[in-house]
């Protein structure tokens, strides 16, 4: 049976928000909707949802590429799918760059929806807990990573690092005497395959910028996360 996950809904399609409370609370989901983009503002700014299931075209002045770019900032350990009519180039892409966890076209079935959500929780759970991997401690300098704990310091100061970017550093630093190609991280970081070379760059661009954030004195000058231009990253020191 299915745990009481909490999904928050976004569509300003009356019919379609009731479809997917119907369909996922019959299958044991706790379902919370909002009409809009301002609404699922509102909603958002003091509850964290597991799953955010969204449309990109919103009517009223918040769209959801709005929406999508204030959960990443609010809850970024948040899965959102994408759920949407308008299946252009340029929409998928936005949704890309912002790390969506699946991207689903209307009309969408109701086993469809439940086999997206199940997908981007069961990614979700292998950033937190990366299989195969051997609990450890690693250190360089100042930084600590401690994998089974899932904690991370800078100089004795914790890190408020998401589980993603918890994923991307200890990968990084497992893996310090390579490069590390971007499809390989961003199965570590998202946990799908990337089609191409471009697509992958795009996805963890915006996970090693955030990262870079966290733990570089200097993120314009990186000392850890280093670019290796048309190949990937690798950590440094």
């Amino acid at each position: 049976m299915t745990e009481a996950v909490r999904v928050l809904v976004v569509d300003d399609e009356a019919g379609i928000r009731f479809f997917l409370e119907e369909a996922l609370g019959r299958a044991g989901y706790t379902v919370v909707t909002a009409s809009g983009g301002e609404e699922a503002l509102e909603r958002l700014r003091e509850n964290a949802f597991p799953v955010v299931i969204l449309d990109l075209q919103l009517g009223g002045r918040v769209d959801g590429l709005r929406v999508l770019e204030a959960v990443r900032w609010r809850w970024p350990d948040t899965a959102v799918i994408i759920l949407t009519a308008h299946a252009s180039l340029e929409s998928a892409l936005a949704a890309i760059r912002e790390g969506v966890d699946g991207y689903l076209l209307k009309p969408a079935t109701a086993e469809e929806v439940r086999q997206s959500i199940q997908q981007a929780l069961l990614r979700r759970k292998r950033c937190l807990e990366p299989e195969g991997a051997t609990p450890a401690v690693l250190e360089h300098g100042g930084l600590v990573v401690d994998t089974g704990r899932h904690q991370a310091t800078l100089d004795g100061r914790p890190l408020a690092l998401t589980s993603r970017e918890f994923a991307l550093l200890a990968h990084l630093m497992r893996n310090a005497q390579r490069v590390v190609p971007v499809r390989e991280l961003v199965r570590v970081v998202q946990g799908y395959e990337a089609e191409s070379e471009w697509e992958a760059r795009e996805v963890i661009k915006w996970y090693v910028h955030r990262l870079r954030h966290k733990v570089e004195a200097d993120p314009a000058h990186p000392r850890y996360i280093l670019n290796v231009r048309g190949i990937g990253y690798r950590f440094g020191g």
